[in-house]
């Protein structure tokens, strides 16, 4: 242990280039200010990439994974892993810099960050590239770089069973990538174990960048606390708030695929890529129909009681084992947005989406932009590889999908996504092609929810639904995904206080409301100095035409569209309530000082 309660107080680093591997110590300081996980990702990074600039896909950007101090202990729903490096996708309108890139962290739930913490470390950082396709194996201190030529192009159902067979032992936990990573799509994704991922912005891509194919780690440790009658005080406190309830149980009951019907009929659905809020079909893929139709077991990730990912069967044409979904995100982007209402064949394209290793989002956001412009016929079957790519179509889909993974054909656009792609198509596609700074918006609609797309414009690493509408939740969310525990169960309000009790007694740093929300806020403006020294202006903060020139033909939110001047004072108020320039969107040097970043 390191002398600071509640860690470890050590990263380990692995060098791909070298073959070598080292302990790092964290100064304590930036335990005490930046907490784990998405915050102590972000340090790490701004003190690796001390220039802006640098190429997200060379040997120089790390590949981090960062647990929270919850991690390894028994909090409840506290899962979660933070994935943080520069990311592959994004770019900003004007820079000097030709590799520009946005940060980006994505966070997923399982195993993975406890057993690193039980390893005995806070983190972990790869850096460089191996000669040949490798894996990391880490066994407490015993670290060793593999030869992975044998797996090359295997998808990651098939090689999860062959890397646990290989590894002998079920204990180690694992994270790997698909031939999407492999092949390096900008928008891959890292996977673990089944129907988990690191998604968003690109970081299965940066993995395939350094020839890494898998990491396995196992642990027999665990971290300590610096309180610890106050620590069990605050655990059955947090359990009670959660265990049994009437929340935890709708979790159980059909997770966030409860949101595919509700959310339509509120008008708030990506639809028919955002053209619509509402999906007329959305209880034939919706939570009901999937507990009826498809699932039969309820799981959970580490340490919790909400049990929301769910597994199943289904047969006929699509049939399979369903290994998570549908879910909200993935039901949407690959049902609602492309019109499709067939709950096997939508199944089978979110398994075949994680199989080969590429973020659901992205790819269902890419696939109903070229279904767009197929019907507008501003591309026709010969630029599609004769695909014809119809709304609702499950097998165009799917053909889709296999190209982009292969960047096979017209797959090798699609895989630069839809800013690159309606780039290359032009025709005045950019109006409809949905991202945020190259990076795809998620499954909520904003025509008739202006606060979200404040969401999308504002956050770190392009769009992003999980970062907040606001200051207050973009910095709460940011804590909280800082700590290790899973957004899911902060909905419950019973949960607050015991957190924060839980955090204090664990970390020896006292941590209010306040000074929660405060450390909050000083990891977004960090995140938000690397934006800005990448190039990041206030004309990056830009949504497509589409949300303020097409308002809904149907639904609860019909007519609605968003209005461009309130939008742009909106903007306006929150550079200004945030203390950043309302024309640069630079954070002031008062507001830095305040956060204690005054050397960033």
């Amino acid at each position: 242990m390191s002398g600071k309660p509640g860690y470890h107080g050590r990263i380990l680093e692995v060098d791909l280039s070298s073959g070598k591997s080292r302990t790092v110590a964290i100064p304590f300081e930036d335990l005490d200010k930046f907490v784990g996980g998405q915050g102590l990702g972000m340090k790490l990074l701004w003190d690796r990439l001390k220039k802006p600039g640098v190429d997200a896909l060379s040997p120089e950007n790390p590949l981090m994974f960062v647990p929270g101090p919850f991690s390894g202990l028994p909090v409840p729903s506290s899962s979660r892993t933070c994935v943080v490096t520069k990311s592959p996708i994004t770019a900003p309108l004007k820079s000097e810099h030709r590799h520009a890139s946005t940060v980006t962290y994505s966070n997923m739930g399982g195993f993975f960050g406890p057993e690193i913490r039980f390893a005995g470390y806070d983190g972990l950082v790869v850096t460089g590239r191996a000669r040949e396709l490798s894996y990391i194996v880490i066994d407490d201190d015993k670290v060793s770089i593999r030869d992975a030529r044998k797996f090359k192009g295997m998808r990651t159902d098939a090689f999860d069973k062959a890397f646990l067979e290989e590894l002998g032992d079920r204990k180690y936990k694992t994270v790997y990538i698909g031939p999407a990573g492999e092949n390096l799509v900008p928008y891959s994704s890292i996977i673990h174990t089944a129907g988990r991922a690191a998604g968003r912005g690109g970081s299965g891509c940066v993995m395939g960048s350094k020839n890494l194919k898998a990491i396995a780690v196992k642990g027999s440790g665990q971290p300590g606390v610096a309180d610890h009658e106050r620590f069990l005080s605050a655990l059955e406190k947090a359990r009670r708030a959660l265990y049994g309830t009437t929340y935890a149980k709708s979790w159980a009951e059909q997770g966030t695929a409860r949101a595919i019907v509700g959310n339509s009929n509120a008008g708030t659905e990506s639809v028919r890529n955002y053209r619509e809020g509402t999906f007329t079909e959305a209880d034939k893929i919706g939570g009901d129909a999937a507990r009826r139709d498809v699932w039969v077991r309820d799981f959970a990730c580490y340490c919790c009681p909400l049990a929301c990912k769910k597994s199943g069967v289904t047969k006929g044409k699509y049939g399979g084992v369903v290994h998570d979904g549908p879910e909200y995100e993935t039901g949407v982007m690959l049902g609602s947005n492309l019109m499709i209402s067939d709950m096997p064949g939508l199944l089978r394209a979110i398994y075949n989406i994680d199989d080969l290793g590429l973020d659901q989002i992205s790819t269902g956001n890419v696939i109903g932009f070229l279904m767009e412009a197929y019907e507008k016929g501003m591309i026709d079957r010969k630029f599609l590889d004769g695909i014809d790519l119809k709304w609702g179509s499950v097998d165009a889909t799917l053909a889709m999908i296999e190209k982009i993974a292969a960047k096979d054909g017209v797959g090798a656009l699609a895989a630069q996504g839809v800013a690159n792609l309606s780039r290359r198509i032009g025709q005045g596609s950019d109006k409809f092609a949905i991202h945020v700074k190259g990076l795809e918006l998620a499954a909520h609609n904003i025509q008739g929810n202006q606060p979200r797309a404040l969401s999308y414009v504002t956050a770190s690493r392009g769009a992003c639904h999980m970062s907040g509408d606001d200051i207050a939740m973009q910095n709460r969310r940011a804590m909280l995904d800082s700590t290790g525990m899973c957004f899911f169960p902060t909905f419950e309000p019973a949960l607050e206080e015991p957190m924060l009790e839980l955090l204090s007694a664990i970390t020896g740093h006292e941590y209010d409301k306040a000074e929660f929300e405060k450390a909050g806020e000083r990891i977004f403006n960090l995140e938000k100095m690397f934006n800005y020294r990448e190039g990041f202006r206030r004309g990056d903060d830009k949504l497509p035409d589409r949300f303020f020139e097409d308002a809904f033909t149907i639904g609860a939110k019909k007519g609605a569209v968003l209005d461009r001047k309130k939008f742009e004072d909106m903007l306006t108020t929150y550079y200004r309530d945030r203390g950043w320039d309302s024309e640069t969107t630079k954070p002031s040097e008062t507001k830095l000082q305040e956060l204690g970043l005054e050397n960033i």
